[in-house]
Protein backbone atom coordinates (compact mmCIF):
# COMPACT_ATOMS: atom_id res chain seq x y z
CA UNK A 1 0.00 0.00 0.00
CA UNK A 2 2.84 2.05 1.18
CA UNK A 3 4.58 1.66 -2.56
CA UNK A 4 1.67 2.44 -4.36
CA UNK A 5 0.84 5.63 -2.21
CA UNK A 6 4.88 6.60 -3.10
CA UNK A 7 4.08 6.10 -6.74
CA UNK A 8 1.08 8.57 -6.91
CA UNK A 9 3.05 11.09 -4.91
CA UNK A 10 5.95 10.92 -7.86
CA UNK A 11 3.23 11.07 -10.47
CA UNK A 12 2.12 14.23 -8.76
CA UNK A 13 5.68 16.19 -8.97
CA UNK A 14 6.39 14.31 -12.05
CA UNK A 15 3.44 16.16 -14.18
CA UNK A 16 3.60 19.47 -12.75
CA UNK A 17 8.00 19.55 -14.09
CA UNK A 18 7.03 17.47 -17.35
CA UNK A 19 4.65 20.62 -18.44
CA UNK A 20 6.80 23.24 -17.36
CA UNK A 21 9.82 21.26 -19.62
CA UNK A 22 7.23 21.21 -22.59
CA UNK A 23 6.41 24.93 -21.81
CA UNK A 24 9.69 26.15 -22.04
CA UNK A 25 10.23 23.92 -25.18
CA UNK A 26 7.78 25.47 -26.98
CA UNK A 27 9.04 29.08 -26.11
CA UNK A 28 10.43 31.24 -28.48
CA UNK A 29 14.07 31.92 -26.93
CA UNK A 30 15.28 34.36 -29.41
CA UNK A 31 11.87 36.93 -28.09
CA UNK A 32 13.30 36.04 -24.60
CA UNK A 33 17.03 37.22 -25.30
CA UNK A 34 15.87 40.44 -27.36
CA UNK A 35 14.09 41.35 -24.01
CA UNK A 36 17.13 40.48 -21.62
CA UNK A 37 19.19 42.77 -24.21
CA UNK A 38 16.72 45.81 -24.45
CA UNK A 39 16.59 45.33 -20.68
CA UNK A 40 20.27 45.60 -20.26
CA UNK A 41 20.59 48.64 -22.73
CA UNK A 42 18.22 50.51 -20.49
CA UNK A 43 19.79 49.52 -17.17
CA UNK A 44 23.48 50.92 -18.45
CA UNK A 45 22.63 53.67 -20.15
CA UNK A 46 24.20 56.96 -18.92
CA UNK A 47 21.88 58.82 -16.82
CA UNK A 48 19.76 61.58 -18.33
CA UNK A 49 20.10 65.23 -16.81
CA UNK A 50 17.15 66.59 -14.76
CA UNK A 51 15.22 69.75 -16.01
CA UNK A 52 15.84 72.55 -13.36
CA UNK A 53 13.12 73.48 -11.07
CA UNK A 54 10.88 76.29 -12.94
CA UNK A 55 10.54 79.63 -11.66
CA UNK A 56 7.78 81.00 -10.00
CA UNK A 57 6.22 84.32 -10.36
CA UNK A 58 5.56 86.36 -7.15
CA UNK A 59 1.89 85.96 -6.10
CA UNK A 60 0.16 89.56 -6.57
CA UNK A 61 -2.47 90.09 -4.53
CA UNK A 62 -5.85 90.90 -6.23
CA UNK A 63 -7.51 94.39 -5.01
CA UNK A 64 -11.71 94.02 -5.50
CA UNK A 65 -12.40 97.33 -6.09
CA UNK A 66 -16.34 97.23 -7.38
CA UNK A 67 -17.56 97.09 -3.48
CA UNK A 68 -18.81 100.47 -3.17
CA UNK A 69 -20.40 100.35 -6.48
CA UNK A 70 -24.77 99.22 -6.69
CA UNK A 71 -24.96 95.55 -6.66
CA UNK A 72 -27.00 94.06 -9.47
CA UNK A 73 -29.96 93.27 -7.65
CA UNK A 74 -30.17 96.28 -5.80
CA UNK A 75 -33.07 98.96 -7.03
CA UNK A 76 -30.85 101.82 -9.29
CA UNK A 77 -31.03 104.84 -7.08
CA UNK A 78 -32.38 108.48 -8.29
CA UNK A 79 -29.68 110.81 -8.23
CA UNK A 80 -32.19 113.19 -7.40
CA UNK A 81 -33.03 111.88 -4.49
CA UNK A 82 -29.33 111.52 -3.14
CA UNK A 83 -28.91 114.82 -3.79
CA UNK A 84 -32.03 116.14 -1.65
CA UNK A 85 -31.01 113.72 0.95
CA UNK A 86 -27.51 114.98 1.66
CA UNK A 87 -29.12 118.33 1.89
CA UNK A 88 -31.98 117.13 4.42
CA UNK A 89 -28.83 114.99 6.84
CA UNK A 90 -30.50 111.50 6.86
CA UNK A 91 -29.02 109.53 9.43
CA UNK A 92 -30.42 106.25 11.26
CA UNK A 93 -31.20 107.06 14.78
CA UNK A 94 -28.47 104.81 16.72
CA UNK A 95 -29.98 105.36 20.09
CA UNK A 96 -33.20 103.70 19.69
CA UNK A 97 -33.58 99.67 20.53
CA UNK A 98 -33.32 97.70 17.70
CA UNK A 99 -36.12 95.25 16.75
CA UNK A 100 -36.17 91.51 16.12
CA UNK A 101 -36.97 91.74 12.60
CA UNK A 102 -33.79 94.36 12.45
CA UNK A 103 -31.36 90.91 12.47
CA UNK A 104 -32.18 89.57 9.27
CA UNK A 105 -31.72 90.60 5.53
CA UNK A 106 -34.57 92.82 3.98
CA UNK A 107 -34.93 89.97 1.37
CA UNK A 108 -34.69 86.79 3.75
CA UNK A 109 -38.25 88.13 5.39
CA UNK A 110 -41.29 87.21 3.65
CA UNK A 111 -44.57 88.78 4.09
CA UNK A 112 -47.27 85.41 4.81
CA UNK A 113 -50.80 87.18 6.19
CA UNK A 114 -52.29 90.34 7.56
CA UNK A 115 -54.11 90.62 10.65
CA UNK A 116 -55.97 93.73 11.88
CA UNK A 117 -56.70 94.22 15.41
CA UNK A 118 -58.25 97.70 16.89
CA UNK A 119 -58.38 98.95 13.49
CA UNK A 120 -54.48 98.37 13.54
CA UNK A 121 -53.10 96.51 10.25
CA UNK A 122 -50.38 94.00 11.58
CA UNK A 123 -48.37 92.43 8.51
CA UNK A 124 -47.27 88.67 9.15
CA UNK A 125 -43.45 88.37 8.94
CA UNK A 126 -41.65 85.24 8.25
CA UNK A 127 -37.80 85.37 9.00
CA UNK A 128 -35.09 83.02 7.78
CA UNK A 129 -35.43 80.87 11.01
CA UNK A 130 -39.06 80.03 10.51
CA UNK A 131 -40.16 82.34 13.06
CA UNK A 132 -43.60 84.33 12.26
CA UNK A 133 -43.63 87.93 13.90
CA UNK A 134 -46.07 90.83 13.28
CA UNK A 135 -45.16 94.36 12.29
CA UNK A 136 -47.32 97.66 11.87
CA UNK A 137 -46.28 101.10 10.67
CA UNK A 138 -43.65 102.39 12.29
CA UNK A 139 -41.44 99.02 13.48
CA UNK A 140 -38.17 98.61 12.04
CA UNK A 141 -36.98 95.37 9.55
CA UNK A 142 -33.89 94.90 7.83
CA UNK A 143 -30.60 95.01 8.21
CA UNK A 144 -30.63 99.15 6.64
CA UNK A 145 -32.93 100.61 9.20
CA UNK A 146 -36.02 100.09 7.38
CA UNK A 147 -38.80 102.07 8.12
CA UNK A 148 -42.62 100.50 7.67
CA UNK A 149 -44.24 103.42 6.21
CA UNK A 150 -47.67 100.83 4.38
CA UNK A 151 -48.97 98.18 5.47
CA UNK A 152 -51.76 96.75 2.30
CA UNK A 153 -53.54 93.03 2.10
CA UNK A 154 -50.80 92.56 -0.62
CA UNK A 155 -47.75 94.41 0.55
CA UNK A 156 -45.60 96.16 2.87
CA UNK A 157 -43.47 99.62 1.55
CA UNK A 158 -41.22 100.58 3.85
CA UNK A 159 -38.17 102.77 3.40
CA UNK A 160 -34.12 102.33 3.96
CA UNK A 161 -31.33 104.20 5.07
CA UNK A 162 -28.22 102.85 3.55
CA UNK A 163 -24.93 104.35 3.61
CA UNK A 164 -23.39 106.06 0.39
CA UNK A 165 -20.00 105.48 1.14
CA UNK A 166 -18.61 108.31 1.43
CA UNK A 167 -20.21 109.68 5.16
CA UNK A 168 -23.61 110.08 3.82
CA UNK A 169 -27.00 108.04 4.13
CA UNK A 170 -29.48 108.17 1.19
CA UNK A 171 -33.02 106.90 1.79
CA UNK A 172 -34.46 103.87 -0.69
CA UNK A 173 -37.97 102.48 -0.83
CA UNK A 174 -38.39 98.70 -0.36
CA UNK A 175 -41.90 96.67 -1.03
CA UNK A 176 -42.21 92.85 0.40
CA UNK A 177 -45.12 91.46 -1.62
CA UNK A 178 -47.15 88.94 -0.02
CA UNK A 179 -45.59 85.36 -0.58
CA UNK A 180 -47.47 83.65 -3.11
CA UNK A 181 -48.91 86.57 -4.92
CA UNK A 182 -46.39 87.44 -7.11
Amino acid sequence: MMNKMCKTIRLYWLLPALAVLLLTACSNNEEMIELQDYVLQQVNRPPGLIDPIPAFSSYEPFQYSASSLRGPFEIPLDITQIIRNQNNDVSPDENRPTEQLENYAINSLEMVGTITRNDVYWALILDETGLVSRATVGNYMGRNHGRIIDISEGQIELIEIVPQGDGFWTERPQTITLQGSE
